[in-house]
């Protein structure tokens, strides 16, 4: 099955296999062609180029793309997609005047998703899921992360994980998957937060692997949630049965946990709202993939990360949904990009890095997904006909996706 796409206005996002991730100064390049072509062969860029060299052969399907943008699919590289129900009171109850702890206190907040959760029956948790994922394909987006965490016992947890299994294997999309047990504690532990570690540790974990239903290991490193000796703790369980760690840290408190992530090896350390200058100390000449989630900070009125200091000061950066039903009940990328560049200050260039071949890289991805590049698979959002790729951004009200392709095929 060959697949041509001509005439193509600008293709964004063209590179050689050899680059992983993107930093600094770095980010601020986006290699794009003028009057381009694309061909697909199956589930895999084969080639592209100029229009003038592009090749006369026989082809199953050509997609003309005059005065459109050609470019990578949206990679969100922290997601909850997988819950029940909704939070809308809290929204009304936020609008009120309500502080978190407030709702917090009358049974919002995480353990009011925990409640509705395990309420659910699997199936119907699926079915709801789904509809979510679909609408998050449309929007563009061709590789997710999805975490566990509103099960906040054995058993919700593994319905959780097994629904983001079940999803990944009836999709196109590339899903990575995430434990996060650790993601606040349940009330019948909430004068024993030690005997709920050791659930995670000795009785979750192990039935967590042996289905295979995770890659990462995710814990809420935050005052008030988990400490920096409990995140430790937990990232070197899951280190014994191979789960790389994915940190939740630096929200509301900076407290230690990303010079922790980083020295346990974690892939990413995500949301960043408070940043200090030891902490981005830390993250220099670090694997670790910082990942912003601004939609976060937008719903919830709390600073953004400060992308233009550490991009200052030669760090990488990623950006990604945080898709939940408490603090972002959104998954549009699209969104997520232009509030990066509206409130962060971040280029259209560095946004766009940061959410398609950072945010590959931020889900162990980068090999296959995040880029223009041939035999990477062909995950491709074709725009409507816009004037450049910054429109996309600059017009944030507007849907401008005209088309998506996972795997080589229009969905």
């Amino acid at each position: 099955m060959l697949l041509l796409i001509k005439n193509i206005q600008e293709l964004i996002q063209v590179r050689s296999m050899e680059v992983s991730f993107l930093k600094g100064d770095k980010m601020k390049e986006l290699p794009t062609l003028k009057n381009a072509f694309l061909l697909i062969e199956n589930e895999i860029i084969k080639d592209f180029g100029v229009m003038s060299q592009c090749p006369n052969i026989n082809v199953n399907q050509t997609i003309d793309a005059t005065n459109k943008t050609v470019l990578p699919t949206w990679c969100d590289a922290h997601t909850h997609l997988v819950y029940a129900g909704n939070r809308v009171q809290e929204f009304v109850d936020k609008i009120n005047g309500l502080s978190y702890e407030e709702i917090a206190n009358r049974g919002g907040g995480i353990l009011n998703s925990s409640k509705k959760l395990n309420e659910s029956s699997e199936e119907q948790l699926y079915q709801e899921s789904k509809k979510r994922l679909e609408e998050i394909m449309k929007l563009g987006t061709g590789a997710v992360e999805i975490k566990s965490g509103y099960g906040l016992c054995t058993d919700g947890e593994l319905k959780m994980l097994r629904v983001i299994k079940k999803l990944k294997e009836n999709y196109p999309i590339a899903i990575k998957s995430t434990f996060l047990g650790a993601h606040a504690l349940p009330f019948e532990f909430k004068n024993n937060k030690d005997a709920y570690i050791n659930l995670i540790i000795d009785e979750i974990l192990p039935k967590v692997t042996d289905e295979n239903l995770a890659d990462f290991i995710d814990v809420f490193c935050e005052t008030g949630y988990f400490t920096v000796e409990d995140t430790v703790k937990i990232m070197e369980a899951g280190a014994q049965y191979g789960l790389i760690p994915k940190i939740h840290v630096n929200q509301f408190t900076s407290i230690g946990g990303i010079e922790a992530s980083v020295h346990h090896k974690a892939l990413s350390v995500d949301h960043l709202e408070e940043m200090t200058d030891n902490d981005i100390e830390a993250l220099k000449n670090a694997s670790t993939m910082p990942i912003a989630l601004p939609s976060c900070s937008y719903y919830l009125g709390i600073p953004y990360t400060p992308a233009r200091k550490m991009l200052n000061a030669g760090l990488p950066l990623a950006l990604a949904s945080d898709y939940n039903p408490g603090s972002t009940p959104s998954g549009n990328m699209n969104f997520v990009v232009s509030t990066a560049c509206i409130k962060m200050k971040m280029t259209p260039e560095e946004a766009i890095n940061a959410a398609t071949i950072n945010g590959a890289y931020a889900m162990g991805l980068e090999k296959t997904h995040g880029s223009i590049t041939i035999g990477k698979k062909a995950n491709i959002i074709i725009t409507k006909e816009i004037p450049s790729y910054v429109y996309l951004p600059y017009a944030f009200g507007s849907n401008n996706i005209d088309m998506v392709i996972i795997n080589g095929k229009v969905i």
